[in-house]
């Protein structure tokens, strides 16, 4: 596989997300204490303080909170091919919210409270991104 975007490292952290998302689930952190999701992944419950959250598969389902739209490339942009884009914050079912592209649909279309779905897609043999399409 060719991808020439700058890719995420996965760390200690967040290999749980990313081993995830290469097996096609969205997976979250999950705190039984107070019962809520989170993310980004952290080393202990916003909430609850010390307790370590536990990793769950999220459902994959949300609607876009909120949206920009990329028009304009900077010079030498590697993602100046794929202007313009959206990049989305969807709020899952789960409670949580995440970022990521958004994608299937013109981006003039998109509106607030739409409803999504994770779709993923593998750019190398270690990294597989998740985007939201509309569901």
């Amino acid at each position: 596989m060719s991808y020439d975007k700058p890719l995420p490292v996965p760390d200690p952290e967040t290999k749980p997300f990313w081993d995830g998302t290469r097996e096609g689930k969205l997976m979250v952190q999950y705190c039984a204490s107070t019962g809520a999701h989170h993310f980004p992944p952290t080393t202990f419950c916003p909430n609850a303080g010390l307790e370590r959250p536990e990793w769950v598969q999220a459902s994959g389902r949300g609607k876009v909170f909120s949206w920009i739209v990329v028009r304009h490339p900077v010079p030498k942009d590697v993602y100046a091919d794929a202007v313009p884009y959206a990049v989305g914050l969807i709020e899952l079912e789960e409670g949580c919210r995440m970022t990521g592209n958004i994608v299937g649909i013109d981006v003039d279309a998109i509106t607030a409270d739409m409803p999504v779905k994770v779709v993923f897609h593998a750019v190398t043999d270690e990294i597989t991104l998740p985007a939201f399409e509309p569901a």
